[in-house]
């Protein structure tokens, strides 16, 4: 398990650092999302990720590694909507996003380890084609809890399947860059 939370470590440091790069450029202009325009950028990324593990051939230059990291900001983004609520203007400076950023990780590693204490570490045996489902039909619940006006009757809400997401997408990464 310890070299899982080092890799999983790891792969946030790549995500947040392209996160505040990206705060640096464009301020936090995300803000303005809504959940399901948030749901539905992460479902392009998957839907992507999807096609290129399908398909042979590539038109644009960017693989599975970027789209994965754009599931987990995309993904943080959301859980931080979630807790702050939509604004109509951008109202954080890149320090508060990066700490709520960091709050909402801390939270989705501490998920991942008590769920990969008593999974004993499957992930490790899955394909990233099957990580890439999951993460579909993660999306495709949100989805439909969206419709549903945020409300479920028994299952878990949205917060949950977007740290599932965040988990599917760094186990997926630890993959690919083994």
């Amino acid at each position: 398990m310890q070299d899982t939370s080092k890799q999983y470590d790891a792969v946030i440091d790549t995500c947040k650092s392209l996160f505040i790069k990206k705060m640096s450029d464009y301020g936090s202009a995300w803000r303005i999302l809504r959940l399901p325009s948030l749901t539905d950028q992460i479902f392009i990324k998957a839907q992507r990720i999807r096609g290129l593990q399908e398909n042979d051939v590539r038109k644009v230059d960017e693989g599975e590694v970027s789209e994965f990291i754009g599931i987990i900001n995309y993904c943080i983004m959301a859980l931080i909507q979630l807790e702050k609520g939509v604004v109509e203007q951008p109202d954080l400076s890149t320090e508060m996003a990066t700490k709520l950023y960091e709050k909402q990780v801390a939270i989705t590693k501490q998920l991942m380890q008590d769920k990969n204490h008593d999974y004993g570490e499957a992930w490790r045996d899955m394909r990233v084609s099957s990580l890439t489902d999951l993460i579909l039909q993660k999306l495709l619940r949100v989805k439909q809890i969206e419709d549903n006006a945020g409300k479920t009757l028994v299952s878990e809400g949205i917060d949950a399947n977007y740290q599932d997401m965040i988990n599917y997408a760094i186990f997926a990464l630890i993959h690919l860059n083994k």
